[in-house]
């Protein structure tokens, strides 16, 4: 067998055999196939396609090439959750504890942002002392005992994936609905859990710009994860806009809490329940909207909430800004963004908006950047509100004076100011389950 002739079939528009598709991504992992050959691979995926069972096959090899995380250790039924990422998405410090609250264990590990997208390890150490790095004997036992833990990636997982999309970045192959259902399902299925809810966001914000790209995506990542034993579902939930009114590591946290209080935005409060109601779903907690009432319990009786602060102290964090936000690190300084005429916002471009909290140090820039866990943004209007004149848009927090002038620049540009209204769009567009899309529009 020869890559020269799978590259040229796959160039042809043929589909490839399991064999063939395990021989590439073993070849790859172990260096026996070059960058140059798997570049050229990726980029006939890119313009050809895969058919299911190719992507179903490689999603396998990929998991496969490293560790497969054996969750047996921890009792009950294991649900994990999935974005695709977004500007103030901080929903996995909500649902996760709700799930936790309601006896579905969360044993999840979660990522870093780089660019305009925020990762959820990021948030996490913005939580002083907390570890986000446990052996597997400690991730069991925050789990077992306190019903959710949330780590990053650690030992062996799918070193393919690692490999594949350092090289998709560089050869403009990122945005690859195959190639992306890879990469997501073949972590969510080296993690181990039972059942997989993927929350995939369309609009401004996110990878996915159109609601018809992100139906494709969360169809295709649905049947790899029924067609592995997971039971599966997505939402397609919005990023035309930032979800909640706090981007920023620490401020997002805080956010998170005032929400698991009951006190949080209409919009991230919303996007949450729903999500959290599909987690319980899938762990075989009743119907939907069973589901449904069981996570806005979960909040009204402060049960989630002390779920979350249970997982701080049991991952060495101080619970106490968890239980009295205030007291977490304040930036240093402040910058009001006001709006330059009256009218109705009638667009937020949410990855200039992500990108702007970037530049203060919310964000990385590269891998190496040091991120400033008190930097962001703290949003006064959204999409659809009416502001005059010099009212607040937004306060920008920064360690560094300087900082402000070009993030506020970005920030005003994300901005659209018309006369006209808007019509208000849902949150959530869609619902997936393995054959059956269910639209909301």
């Amino acid at each position: 067998m020869r890559m020269y002739d799978l590259i040229m079939k796959k160039r042809n528009g043929k589909a490839l055999s399991e064999k063939e598709i395990r021989y590439i991504i073993e070849g790859y992992v172990t260096g026996s196939i070059p960058d140059y050959q798997m570049s050229a691979f990726l980029m006939a995926v890119y313009f050809k396609g895969m058919t299911d069972e190719e992507t179903a096959i490689m999603t396998d090899a990929v998991a496969r090439s490293g560790d497969m995380v054996d969750l047996s250790g921890i009792a009950g039924i294991k649900v994990d959750k999935h974005s695709t990422g977004g500007v103030g998405d901080k929903t996995t410090l909500i649902i996760a504890p709700i799930a936790a609250a309601c006896g579905v264990k969360v044993a999840k590990m979660s990522g870093r942002g780089l660019g305009h997208t925020g990762g959820t390890i990021d948030k996490m150490e913005a939580i002083p002392g907390i570890k986000t790095s446990l052996t597997q004997e400690e991730f069991f036992d925050v789990v077992n005992q306190t019903g959710l833990s949330v780590i990053g990636q650690s030992g062996n997982i799918t070193p393919a994936d690692k490999k594949l999309y350092a090289l998709r970045d560089v050869t403009a192959t990122v945005d690859s609905i195959p190639l992306i259902a890879v990469s997501i399902m073949s972590k969510k299925l080296a993690a181990g859990s039972d059942c997989i809810l993927l929350d995939v966001k369309t609009g401004s914000g996110a990878f996915m710009k159109t609601l018809e790209e992100s139906i494709k995506l969360a169809e295709c990542m649905v049947a790899i994860g029924e067609n592995s034993g997971r039971k599966t579902a997505a939402l397609i939930t919005d990023m035309d806009r930032p979800l909640g009114n706090n981007i920023g590591n620490s401020l997002e946290v805080i956010e998170a809490v005032e929400t698991l209080k009951g006190n949080g935005p209409e919009d991230l409060t919303e996007v949450c329940l729903s999500l959290a109601a599909n987690m319980l779903y899938l762990g075989g907690k009743g119907e939907l909207s069973a589901c449904m009432e069981m996570a806005k319990e979960a909040i009204q009786t402060g049960k989630a909430l002390e779920n979350l602060i249970a997982m701080v102290e049991a991952q060495g964090g101080d619970a106490s800004v968890i239980k009295d936000p205030l007291k977490f690190e304040k930036a240093a300084l402040s910058y009001e963004v006001k709006a330059p005429k009256s009218g109705y916002i009638t667009y937020m471009d949410t990855e200039a908006c992500g990108i702007a909290s970037m530049m203060l140090g919310a964000g990385r820039e590269t891998k190496d950047s040091v991120l400033d866990y008190a930097a962001g943004i703290i949003l006064v209007h959204k999409t659809g509100d009416y502001v005059e004149e010099g009212a607040v848009l937004a306060t920008l927090y920064a360690g560094k004076k300087e900082l402000f002038e070009s993030a506020g620049a970005q920030f005003i540009e994300a901005v659209t100011i018309t006369d006209q209204k808007t019509k208000k769009e849902p949150l959530i567009f869609a619902r997936i389950e393995k054959g059956k899309v269910e639209r909301y529009l």
